[in-house]
């Protein structure tokens, strides 16, 4: 059977070239079902080699035949790709088997679904070892190492491995499956920031918390999201520390960021949740998106910067190794808070929101009225002010909506309660807000309010009593 195989391969080595023929594959944008459009790229012409159906039952799965090609995207840039069981754009057929050192690596394990968007011709991994070990890793599987580095949230070097090929990348995670130098193979999933449309702000006098003795000063909160206006006058001299996370992407969007860190930690003409903080900036969103692995660099330089609570105003699908960092970062203390989702009722659970241990947030309005648009589940955990609420953005201030913003009225509240002093532990203060909060919708917990509504002033009475 060796022989026979050896001779059928020199066979089609000879003949290949005649064999050839190109494709392109050009994917039109998408509309989302929450009504958002996700990004989609065009790719170039590939040449490829049909395998016989023996040869292709014996190197790959399927009967044959060439994949469609997926997009190549340069740098980290978050170019997107939909939620299909092959992870790819077009029916599953049978990639072509490609490794360096004249080696064919041909998957160990079945292909399984991908959930979620991701960016199309990467995935990350993880191993014990350094650069090197990737770039060998990558060589080996005829992929391209785009980025290694060490995250001290997962323990080991993180690196992003892209498909220059146009295999799908449930397929390379297949072949890669078997790689004992490997941790972790994940897609490089997709994130988008949760702002949904669009001088008093009602939010505090929801959530009972007053305006003129709020600080959380000495405490460090770290905002992930896009870049911001700097010299607002609601943030000036406010920021403590910067990160960027895109370093080699331009600056074009600058209002998110600014809108949350100032519901934070604005001052001046605009009064924030939580003035005094020292304010951790981490810019890892433009044009609305960003990737797992630039959201695990964020987040490992929060951490070593000691931000003691971390705010997440985005949400993208279940990720392993996203989920991981964020379990270790609670692990070390820090509180995460993130949004529940802008996707609607009949969405999927909104991570990193649904991870154990992450307070999630939805948005309400001035009557304590859910947001219309708001995710719905039993992830959800509390209940705060996030539609039409008065925010900082680049030259002014304005009115903004979505579960972002209510993120970030509960980040403010929780840094006013560990400047009151007591236990500091995440799961101490997500019990503390838990068992204060005002009771919404059907009585007890419930999918749309989770606990209830923030009260800053009946958590704060209690923290002192205790």
């Amino acid at each position: 059977m060796t022989r026979f195989v050896s001779r059928i391969l020199t066979a089609i080595a000879i003949t290949a070239p005649l064999a050839m023929t190109a494709h392109a594959q050009t994917t039109a944008p998408a509309e989302a079902a929450d009504g958002e459009t996700q990004a989609r790229t065009a790719s170039g012409e590939r040449h490829v080699v049909y395998l016989p159906p023996m040869l292709a039952e014996l190197f790959g799965p399927g009967t044959g035949g060439a994949a469609p090609a997926q997009p190549a995207t340069s740098g980290d840039a978050p170019s997107t790709n939909g939620d299909v069981s092959d992870g790819g754009t077009g029916p599953a057929a049978s990639p072509p088997t490609t490794a360096g050192a004249g080696a064919l690596a041909r998957p160990v394990a079945p292909q399984r679904a991908i959930s979620g968007v991701f960016v199309p011709d990467e995935v990350l991994v993880t191993l014990d070892g350094d650069a090197d070990v990737a770039a060998a890793v990558a060589a080996q599987f005829g992929l391209e190492l785009r980025s290694a580095r060490a995250s001290g949230l997962l323990g080991r070097t993180i690196a992003r491995l892209g498909i220059p090929d146009g295999r799908p990348v449930a397929f390379v995670l297949a072949q890669l499956e078997g790689d004992g130098r490997l941790a972790d193979r994940v897609p490089n999933h997709v994130f988008q920031l949760q702002q949904a449309a669009a001088v008093v702000n009602y939010a505090f006098e929801r959530i009972a918390l007053d305006a003129g003795s709020v600080s959380g000063e000495n405490v460090s909160v770290a905002v992930i999201d896009t870049a911001l206006e700097e010299a607002h006058p609601a943030l000036a001299g406010r920021i403590g520390s910067m990160f960027d996370a895109l370093p080699d992407m331009a600056v074009k969007d600058r209002e998110h960021g600014t809108s949350i860190s100032g519901l934070i930690a604005g001052g001046g003409p605009f009064r924030g949740m939580a003035p005094g903080v020292r304010l951790l900036h981490a810019r890892a969103f433009e044009g609305g998106i960003s990737s797992t692995n630039v959201l695990l660099s964020a987040l490992d330089w929060a951490v070593e910067e000691g931000a003691q609570i971390v705010n997440m105003s985005f949400v993208g699908p279940e990720n392993p190794l996203f989920s991981s960092a964020c379990r270790n970062a609670m692990a070390r203390g820090v509180v995460l808070v993130a949004a529940a989702g802008n996707n609607g009722p009949g969405a999927p659970f909104g991570y990193p929101a649904a991870y154990d241990g992450v307070i999630a947030v939805t948005a309400t309005d001035v009557h304590d009225r859910v947001m219309g648009k708001a995710n719905r589940g039993r992830y959800i955990d509390l209940s705060a002010p996030g539609v039409n609420v008065v925010a900082p953005i680049p030259g002014g201030m304005d009115v903004v909506t979505g579960t972002s913003f209510a993120a970030a009225v509960v980040s403010g509240a929780i840094a006013n309660l560990i400047h009151a002093g007591g236990d500091a532990a995440p799961e101490t203060l997500s019990e503390l807000l838990r068992t204060t909060a005002v009771d919404l919708g059907d009585p007890g917990r419930d999918e749309d309010f989770g606990d209830g509504l923030l009260n800053a002033r009946a958590a704060m009475e209690k923290r002192v009593a205790d």
